[in-house]
């Protein structure tokens, strides 16, 4: 039993290091398209707390979210976050489950060149629309009376240009639309396409649904908000991921492609087997047996399709 898991073990650590050089390649060819996504992350950020001091408070609009969906309540407002919490953290460990699973289908320094580049365009549109025209936000805190309604005017460039978490936390008048539903719908797009789980891709469907409703329900957005916010992601990413080149399958031929420039040939060859969750090892190879015509393996029954002649 020891000889086993310290043999697994073993496996696991060779694959995870062809991995990461494998990641590290194209991280060296992409670095740049990453940057530009976290920079513009960085750029949206600015402008969600630039408008927040344009931002002035006044009587809730009328919504028909608000009439239908019951209110939650401040104590009761962390429920939508801990939603988008649950969708943003499920999604960020499932674009790095190929350093330890078997059964992979993509890369992740590809796979979040490509998510960058949905939330960079569709973030894009958000500050034309809200630096537009400027609405009283619904929150709480936005409300008329409350002191996080209104920001100072800052006393140097530097301080517009920092991002503090509070700010995020208690940000007014970004809205239209909402930050959010950007990154859950561009999330589960994602995984509808190159997830291979069809349940998984249901429950994160009917996941964004809940989260949606909850959004209207605490008040932190108008049901404007979130509509919008259906049809224009879902619209972004669908013309933008026609006209981005396609991620490469993770098969024999197109992933040797991406492994790790060397001059030994069989460390290629291993890196190779480790990323398609082959050991190459033959202390790996499993006993077979063959009975009447057919050959057994651990449990299996494989039937023999060639014969042999005179026999």
């Amino acid at each position: 039993m020891s000889f086993y898991i310290g043999r697994e073990a073993s496996k696991l650590w060779k694959r995870f290091c062809a991995e990461i050089a494998t990641e590290l390649n194209l991280l060296a060819e992409s670095w740049k398209y990453i940057l530009g996504g976290i920079v513009c992350q960085y750029i949206h950020g600015v402008a969600a707390r630039g408008i927040h001091y344009f931002h002035r408070p006044g009587p809730t609009l009328q919504d028909l979210g608000f009439f239908l969906l019951p209110e939650l309540g401040q104590e009761r407002a962390y429920i939508s976050e801990t939603v988008f919490t649950f969708i943003f953290l499920s999604f960020v460990l499932w674009t790095f489950h190929p350093f330890i699973l078997k059964t992979k289908k993509i890369y992740t320094v590809l796979i979040w060149c490509r998510v960058l580049a949905f939330l960079v365009a569709c973030q894009f549109l958000r500050i034309i629309t809200f630096y537009s025209t400027q609405l009283p936000g619904p929150n709480y805190h936005c409300r008329e009376g409350s002191k996080h309604a209104t920001l100072p005017p800052p006393n140097n460039v530097l301080e517009a240009l920092l991002i503090v978490p509070r700010g995020v936390l208690y940000g007014c008048g970004d809205l239209i639309f909402s930050s959010h539903m950007i990154f859950s719908l561009v999330f589960v797009w994602t995984y509808h396409k190159y997830g291979t789980r069809s349940f998984v891709k249901q429950l994160a469907w009917l996941t964004v649904v809940i989260q949606s409703l909850l959004i209207v329900a605490s008040r932190k957005h108008y049901t404007v908000d979130v509509v919008v916010a259906w049809y224009t992601v879902n619209l972004v990413v669908f013309f933008l991921d026609k006209k981005l080149p396609e991620l490469p399958d993770r098969s024999s031929a197109s992933a040797a492609l991406f492994l790790p420039l060397t001059k030994d040939t069989k460390t290629k060859e291993e890196n190779h087997n480790l990323l398609n969750g082959n050991s190459g090892d033959a202390a790996d190879w499993r006993p077979r047996t063959q009975i009447n015509g057919k050959i057994m393996e651990e449990g299996n029954v494989v039937h023999v399709e060639a014969v042999i002649s005179g026999v």
